[in-house]
């Protein structure tokens, strides 16, 4: 997959379970010592539900679905390293794990402050559908859908 700002080239495949390690070395919130964080994305890489995107030399970012959110997906962690953000890896993992979706909807969320993330999901063409208030104080979180292509596998 050529990332969309033309800085070189990127794959989107399935992470490995003995790639957590290296997921915790470009998520800012486990490299400030979330053990909460660090213990689940070990549980995705072993239980197959990240995608990595890397180029030749390093891992750029994951992404995580699950389909326990009303039987349909749900974008459950999207992270790109601070290093390679701006370069449109967020964006090819979720076209990524939209083309891999296995259920009709795919859904995400995002805090109403979270002003990039919104802009990524906008661009990459996820449509808001509903506000939650009551998960972190003062800060609502943002609904989002894509109805995805189903059926497709990445590596």
């Amino acid at each position: 997959m050529d990332d969309a700002g033309g800085l070189g080239e990127f794959v989107v495949r399935r992470a490995s379970e003995s790639e957590w390690d290296a997921l915790v070395e470009i998520d800012a919130v486990a490299v400030e010592g979330d053990v909460g964080r660090r213990a689940s994305i070990r549980r995705w890489c072993r239980q197959g539900l990240a995608v990595v995107a890397e180029d030749a030399s390093d891992l750029l970012g994951y992404c995580v679905v699950e389909y326990t959110f009303f039987e349909q997906g749900f974008v459950t962690m999207l992270m790109v390293a601070p290093s390679a953000r701006g370069r449109g890896v967020g964006h090819g993992l979720l076209d990524a794990v939209a083309a891999s979706c296995t259920t009709p909807k795919l859904f995400t969320s995002t805090n109403v402050s979270n002003q990039p993330m919104q802009r990524l999901l906008q661009r990459a063409g996820w449509s808001p559908v509903g506000l939650l208030h009551g998960l972190d104080e003062g800060d609502p979180e943002l609904f989002y859908l894509c109805r995805p292509q189903t059926g497709r596998m990445y590596p």
